[in-house]
């Protein structure tokens, strides 16, 4: 096999990707996980834990450890639910001003991003893995 580990290669791409986001939204005290945690909470909200876990397509105790520390940070807030057996999330006001300053940020980088891949690529790229 003349290839390099295809899920390795990509896993190390991931974390410098990740880290180049992280770096950019430091200024804001968030990364890009907790970024994405937010803008996806804002389609949704109010939005319950089980409903964000399918969304992100994370495990549901993953969200619920990831989302109590944005509670902590004063960017999340418990809110009632449709369903009474289930709280839901929704932002702060404060996270609202966060994700209009930072969303340039984050287009910046995925500008930057841009610059080196190419846009269809990538897209095509990332429909056949995720068919897979």
């Amino acid at each position: 096999m003349s290839h390099e580990c295809y899920c390795i290669a990509l896993r190390k791409i991931s974390r410098r990707l990740t880290a180049i986001y992280d770096e950019a939204l430091a200024p804001f005290g968030i990364n890009v996980s907790q970024f994405s945690h937010l803008r996806t909470i804002r389609r949704r909200q109010p939005v319950s834990l089980s409903d964000l876990a399918v969304a992100l397509d994370l495990d549901r105790s993953t969200v619920g450890r990831n989302t109590k520390v944005l509670q902590r940070m004063g960017l999340l807030a418990v809110v009632p639910s449709e369903d009474l057996r289930e709280s839901a999330l929704a932002l702060t006001g404060t996270t609202e001003s966060l994700l209009e300053a930072a969303g340039p940020v984050w287009d910046a980088v995925q500008a930057r991003v841009e610059e080196h891949i190419d846009a269809t690529e990538l897209d095509r790229l990332l429909g056949n893995l995720n068919a897979m």
